[in-house]
């Protein structure tokens, strides 16, 4: 046995009080094994992972033991938790930093906060490499390289030079891995490693990761909220809530046959390919009732919903589109070299539809989604908003559109001025209009739409950070409805968040629709979502339009290859 966790228990004092987050969990890897670890956000997964890298916050209570033996060890090597707190540390104490890089490496879900934003990838990588084996410059970088070859990085010259806003969320990813092999570990940690990745991308990362497995004899703890993504890649699954394991076994076992709600609850969750429900199911439906069936929805409905939605006039309408970047400048600033984002794109979306835009990342899809919102001008093609030409409308004409127009953006956190009340957040585009009235009546419309989209009225004195990813989405909602919009621009909203909180964004967005006959240009690159909200779906690829029509036609069985790429890439598909 490789690690073996035993007893382990997390607190954290707060004024309330201690908050227990760990909970007598007991963990073990085997050598050569991939153990995943499941769980909703909040549930204590990654709290866990930095236990075992001595990394958790010096205010954190600890007791059990973490017991870590590989074979080239004499003997096995056991710390207390409780005695690498900074206040008691001692020589004689076992310290997990001495195995941290070297036995043990940790790949973190968000590359970009971990990458250090002012140094190139060369000099993170060679400081790891030459930190954990004494070696000299030249041979760290010659090392480097070949971990950027072996990681299966496109053009390792170029991404060793380059800083990490210079490459895609996929090569952040991987650069990352590289830098947790710098140490030549036996077991690798990975938190959430293919969070917010496109579903290719996706699938990249987990064959690499399974053949790095194979190749270096890696154990691994694989640590994610989707089930889906555990069954490509782990040999066993441990499957927790409100720190406690609830249930633990092979993963076909548990996956196919689960004992406990909660894990048939997470299963549930997941949007499927195959068939599109009334209501996405959540954790919660199965705790209250361990053999709920969601209500599909028949096929009839969705014919006569069709017929409703294409007898009016479109809404917007796309034509013809074109958008190029400038990607190369010369020395006195003039662009010498474009990049075409999305050519020759033309679409219409009717009141009431949910029209989705699919495809990987850098496929255009959020450039055609800030240009209907005009936030971008193209370079070719017209955008037309209720018979109105967005490009050649005035900025005071347009005034009155860009109230109607609304975008929800991927990150809420950054959407959201930190420094800024929930309650002040929602009152300025209503002040910036002058709608609702007076100011009694706006606040009284804030706790009105925090109550809308799940919240409570008194959670508007609150601050950003004091609320999940979850929350702070329904936030950046209600804000976008305080305007009273007609269309919303809905941007992979739900792509960071677990199946769990996805699972309730998308219920909300289905009511939200229901209730003030919203239209959504809905951009996602997971299919199963789209099939689960979208009317018709325009699937993209390197700019141009790949694939167009009905989700369910073009997923049951798609005829186009890159459209059957993708399907195959969905995890458990």
């Amino acid at each position: 046995m490789l690690l073996n966790i035993h007893d382990l228990s997390i607190s954290f004092p707060s004024e309330r009080g201690a908050i227990q987050v760990v909970k007598n969990v007991s963990l073990q890897i085997n050598s050569g094994e991939t153990l995943g670890l499941v769980g909703e956000s909040g549930s204590g997964k990654s709290v866990t992972a930095l236990s075992i890298m001595g990394l958790l916050p010096h205010p954190a209570r600890v007791s059990g033991e973490i017991i870590y033996s590989h074979t080239s060890n004499q003997k096995p090597e056991t710390f207390k938790p409780e005695t690498f707190k900074p206040e008691t540390r001692n020589r004689q104490t076992f310290k997990p930093e001495t195995l941290r890089g070297r036995e043990i490496a940790m790949i973190f879900q968000e590359p970009m906060t971990s990458l250090n934003p002012v140094f190139r990838c060369s000099a993170q990588v060679t400081e790891a490499i030459r930190l954990h084996h004494r070696v000299s410059a030249p041979e760290a970088r010659d090392r480097a390289l070949s971990l950027f070859e072996k990681v299966k990085l496109p053009d390792p010259a170029r991404i060793f030079r380059a800083y990490p806003h210079e490459l895609s969320g996929g090569q952040k990813q991987r650069v990352m891995i590289a830098m947790a092999l710098a140490g030549q570990p036996h077991l690798l940690i990975a938190d959430e490693p293919t969070t917010a990745l496109d579903v290719t991308v996706q699938k990249a990362i987990l064959e690499l990761l399974r053949e790095l497995r194979t190749e270096a004899g890696l154990s691994m703890l694989f640590i994610s909220h989707d089930l889906g993504v555990i069954s490509e890649i782990a040999d066993r699954v441990a499957v927790m809530r409100q720190g406690e394991i609830v249930e633990s076994g092979a993963v076909g076992q548990v996956l196919e046959n689960p004992a406990h709600p909660y894990t048939r609850g997470l299963l549930a969750c997941r949007p499927s390919l195959h068939r599109k429900v009334q209501r996405l199911p959540t954790v919660q439906d199965y705790l209250v009732e361990s053999a709920f069936q969601p209500a599909v929805v028949a096929e009839r409905t969705i014919l006569d919903r069709r017929a409703d939605l294409y007898r009016s006039s479109p809404l917007l309408e796309v034509k013809n589109l074109s958008v190029r970047y400038p990607v190369r400048r010369h020395f006195w600033g003039a662009a010498s070299e474009w990049v075409d984002a999305v050519r020759e794109v033309s679409f219409d979306v009717y009141p009431g539809e949910i029209f989705g835009l699919a495809g990987e990342s850098g496929c255009g899809k959020t450039t055609l989604g800030k240009v209907a919102g005009r936030l971008l001008s193209p370079g070719a093609g017209s955008v037309w908003y209720r018979r109105l030409d967005l490009n050649h409308l005035a900025a005071k004409d347009f005034r009155p559109i860009r109230r109607e127009i609304q975008m929800v953006f991927q990150d809420p956190y950054s959407s959201l001025n930190p420094r800024m009340r929930i309650g002040e957040a929602l009152l300025e585009p209503m002040r910036a209009y002058l709608l609702h009235g007076f100011e009694r009546q706006r606040r009284e419309k804030v706790a009105e739409l925090l109550e809308k989209v799940g919240l409570e009225a008194d959670h508007a004195g609150r601050y950003p950070h004091e609320f999940s990813g979850g929350q702070r989405q329904r936030i950046c909602l209600a804000r976008a409805l305080a305007l009273q919009p007609k269309l919303l621009v809905c941007d992979e909203i739900v792509s960071a968040l677990d199946v769990s909180v996805q699972a309730g964004i998308l219920n909300l967005l289905l009511d939200l629709q229901r209730d003030f006959g919203l239209t959504y240009l809905f951009i996602s690159h997971d299919l199963s979502v789209i099939r689960q909200m979208c009317d018709r779906v325009l699937v993209m690829h390197q700019g141009r339009v790949e694939a167009f029509g009905h989700p369910e036609v073009l997923f049951e069985k798609p005829e186009n290859g890159y459209v059957r790429a993708l399907v195959e890439a969905v995890p458990g598909a």
